[in-house]
């Protein structure tokens, strides 16, 4: 017992010590974290650093006397502070195609540029260096790349780097990742990979392969590689294969966007491999059976070439393949019962081939792990509950994604489709579908994509809208072109993510919903139904880029809340309604309006001098080929379709909906002249002001408008000549100034004289194409049948006055002296006279 008395205050005795142990530890290794930064690894990093151009500062941190173990971008080993890793990649994450102008210049403003400095050497137990996504255009890849031998990551991918590639590289024997994507580079041999001892993953993307003919010995042959990338790199058929014993190492293989007709015999041979993509190319003919001998084979793209076949049993036979596209080629014939073999299949799509046709086999119950299955855009003859009761058997809860769109499916949706729990993406659009839809839709709790336009749906909407559970995860919602009666439900309350709405083309009546404008609509398509009724003002708080209320009985003003609330909006079509008042000048401040259209309706007034305002018809740099909203069920762009009428027709735009510019105001009531700052909407491609009551002349200014191929002006009040400068639209491809007042010569101009007569008839108008020519500018004369021309005409009466004035002038003094002997004898006598006159002046001259 004394002992242990004695042993158990031991411990506290020790604390201080510990205590000042542990604080000396920490002086220490403070001390040790001031000095890790190696001074000669510090100034080489400078040195680097003053050859770059840095436009956003973002190497601020890169400063003289302070630890260059906390720059940005520097790893530093823990224990020794050798800089381990340089990672200059753009913090900022390079945007989306669609993004606007401002995030794509913040992004471009965030690479590095300039020269890179050999001081790198220096860093001698650098293992990566990561200068991706930089901007070092018009440079070679450095040679002394090739001498940082303790690499084992480089990364050079988009950098713009241009030129052939260092064959010292091959000297870097420990580099395990090597990334040159998306450059300009143009090697003439892939040799120095040879080198490269432990290399596992080689990426070339974008480099132009045409001249290295020894890039499939090379990269095949290859030991450690596993992952090779040579997407787009110019890849064509070997006319002279040589065959080659490939390594058995590769396991991912892309070589999508190049242009093989044949897929090469080596692939064969990679009996390990897992991942093959060769999509984009020009494959041609049937499916090679060889790739049922890839047994271990799990994803294979062969989406967008040319293959003509049916789908062979061979691929059937790869029970391990999770991911098959065969989209976007020309198969054909039927599918298969032998589809069911692929047990482990989770992403099928065999979309967009147009000729795979009949019925779908029953052993699709087997494809238990089927996440995303797509057939769209084939010929597939299929009852559309038959199909759900076979995918039903196995793979109600793994489902997500089913698109059948532009099939021939027929029957109707039955109580079946709400067993999907999962399913959040269901596209049915343009089959023959008919009957009610089901109850149980509104039974799919995870659904945010629904779409069964284009087919014969009948009904209401109210427990769609009403009483389903998925209302709150909705975020797409199409069932346009169908024959839904009824209302619009006045219960959206709750279907706070959904953003496209569809109804067009049924056959709805009422007023638009207040509730409809509680929710934060993108787009709202209510075309072509019987409704009527003012705008609710509750949708001004939506944030529209499309609304569409055209074809049907609506009144009242256009609102004002359009302008004021919807800066966004970029599609207007208000056509066919029995709209009145005036032109709002809030719809001024619309700077991405790209299509406008209030025609036929009773709109009056004057056109707004405003329009000079609507920045995206007037200026390039606010449009995109596309009008677009994300959807989450497949993390990708869903392209807007609007139905716009031009050149007199009416045509739906979608993948080129942003590159349409139009106005259209024809068929109202509008007064006053055009306004001479419409020439300011220089991006505008269709004008139409026809059937109004304007004044005045046509501006000179719209001859600025150079991009305009449709320009309709017909069937109002306007006079004057045609400004020369239209002549200038060289892309003018319809032109209507019929039944005006307009008068002179119609301007002389490759497009102005190919348009038919009846584009300036019910005028005062001379000159080609017209049948009426000019004798002055401005003067019109017909032209005579015979071809001489009125001018002639008065030529020829010009001669017979003169013949009439000698004849009468002549007779008038001949007469008297012919029929008068006394007047013939006085006649005689002054002549007489007046003869010796002269003779005596003439002879008295000559003395």
């Amino acid at each position: 017992m004394a002992i242990a008395t004695m042993t158990a205050p031991l411990p506290i005795s020790l604390f201080p010590f510990l205590l000042l142990i542990t604080a000396i530890c920490f002086t220490i290794c403070a001390a040790n974290s001031n000095a890790l930064c190696i001074q000669s690894e510090r100034e080489a990093l400078l040195k680097f650093k003053n050859h770059l151009i840095d436009p956003s500062n973002r190497l601020s941190s890169w400063v003289e006397g302070l630890d260059c173990c906390e720059w940005i971008g520097v790893v530093c080993h823990n224990s020794t502070g050798h800089v381990h890793q340089l990672n200059l990649a753009p913090t900022l994450s390079e945007p989306d195609e669609f993004a606007p102008y401002f995030e794509w210049e913040a992004y471009e403003w965030s690479k590095l540029g300039g020269k890179i400095n050999p001081s790198l050497l220096e860093l001698k137990h650098l293992s990566s260096l990561d200068l991706s996504y930089n901007n070092f255009s018009s440079i070679y890849i450095p040679k002394f790349f090739g001498m940082l031998g303790s690499l084992t990551h480089l990364n050079l991918s988009q950098t713009g780097f241009l030129g052939g590639i260092p064959h010292n590289l091959g000297n870097l024997s420990k580099l395990h990742y090597l990334d040159l994507g998306g450059n300009y580079l143009k090697p003439k041999s892939l040799q120095w990979v040879s080198g490269l001892s432990s290399l596992q993953y080689l990426d070339l993307s974008g480099a132009d392969l045409s001249n290295a003919n020894d890039w499939l010995q090379v990269t095949f042959k290859h030991p450690s590689l596993l992952e090779l990338r040579l997407s787009n790199c110019g890849l064509e058929d070997d006319p002279s294969p040589i065959s080659v014993n490939s390594t058995k190492s590769l396991v991912i293989l892309d070589l999508s966007g190049n242009g093989f007709s044949l897929v090469p015999k080596s692939i064969f041979s990679l009996h390990f491999l897992l991942s093959f993509y060769l999509n984009e190319n020009s494959l041609e003919g049937p499916i090679p059976d060889y790739f049922g001998n890839i047994s271990f084979l799990e994803v294979l793209d062969l989406t967008l070439n040319h293959l003509n076949s049916s789908i062979p049993n061979s691929l059937y036979s790869l029970n391990r393949l999770q991911f098959l596209s065969l989209s976007e080629n020309q198969l054909q014939g039927t599918i298969s019962s032998a589809i069911g073999n692929l047990s482990s299949i989770t992403h099928l799509d065999l979309s967009s081939n147009f000729m795979l046709e009949g019925r779908l086999p029953t052993s699709l119950e087997y494809l238990c792990k089927l996440k995303e299955m797509d057939l769209s855009y084939n010929k597939i003859e299929d009852g559309i509950s038959e199909i759900l009761q076979s995918l039903s058997r196995c793979c109600l809860g793994s489902l997500e994604s089913l698109d059948m769109a532009d099939n021939q499916l027929s029957g109707h949706l039955t109580d079946q489709l709400g067993q999907f729990k999962n399913l959040a993406y269901l596209s049915l659009a343009r089959n023959k579908i008919f009957g009610p839809i089901p109850l149980s839709i509104g039974e799919l709790s995870s659904l945010k994509f629904f779409d069964v336009s284009e087919n014969q749906l009948n009904g209401s909407l109210f427990e769609l809208v009403c009483n389903s559970p998925s209302r709150g995860r909705m975020e797409v919602l199409y069932i346009d072109k169908n024959l839904i009666s009824g209302e619009i439900p006045d219960c959206w309350n709750h279907w706070q993510n959904l953003g496209l709405l569809n109804l067009g083309s049924n056959s709805l009546t009422g007023k638009i919903p207040p509730s409809l404008g509680h929710i934060n609509l993108s787009m709202l398509n209510l075309r072509n139904n019987s409704m009527f009724g003012a705008s609710p003002s509750t949708l001004q708080n939506s944030s529209l880029i499309m609304l569409d209320f055209s074809e049907n009985h609506f009144n009242g003003n256009v609102p004002e809340w359009i302008g004021d609330k919807h800066s966004r909006l970029k599609v207007l079509s208000l056509r066919s309604n029995h709209f009145d008042g005036h032109i709002p000048h809030r719809i001024c401040d619309l700077q991405y309006l790209q299509n406008l259209d209030l025609a036929h309706n009773n709109i009056s007034g004057t056109i707004p001098k405003c329009f000079s305002n609507l920045t995206a018809m007037a200026n390039r740099s606010n449009q995109s080929n596309y009008i677009y909203e994300w959807v989450s069920t497949r993390t990708t762009l869903f392209y807007l379709s609007a139905l716009l009428v031009l050149k007199g027709r009416e045509d739906e735009y979608s993948a080129t909906l942003g590159l349409v510019t139009s106005m259209d105001l024809s068929s109202n009531s509008l007064t006053g002249e055009i306004p001479k700052e419409i020439g300011s909407l220089i991006e505008l491609r269709s004008l139409n002001l026809s059937a109004n009551l304007l004044t005045g002349n046509i501006p000179n200014e719209i001859g600025s408008m150079e991009l305009m191929e449709s320009l309709d002006l017909s069937m109002n009040r306007l006079n004057g000549e045609i400004p020369p400068s239209i002549s200038s639209l060289n892309f003018l491809n319809h032109f209507n100034v019929s039944y005006n007042n307009l008068t002179g010569q119609i301007p002389i101009s490759t497009q102005l004289q190919s348009f038919e007569n009846f584009s300036y008839m019910g005028n005062h108008l001379c000159g080609p194409p017209l049948t009426k020519n000019c004798i002055t500018k401005g003067i019109p004369t017909d032209v005579a049948n015979n071809g001489s021309s009125s001018e002639g005409s008065k030529v020829n009466w010009l001669y017979v006055s003169i013949v009439l004035g000698f004849v009468m002038g002549f007779w008038g003094v001949v007469a008297p002296l012919f029929f008068s002997r006394s007047w013939r004898h006085a006649y005689y006598r002054k002549l007489d006279h007046v003869g010796r006159k002269l003779y005596v002046y003439w002879a008295t001259m000559g003395m």
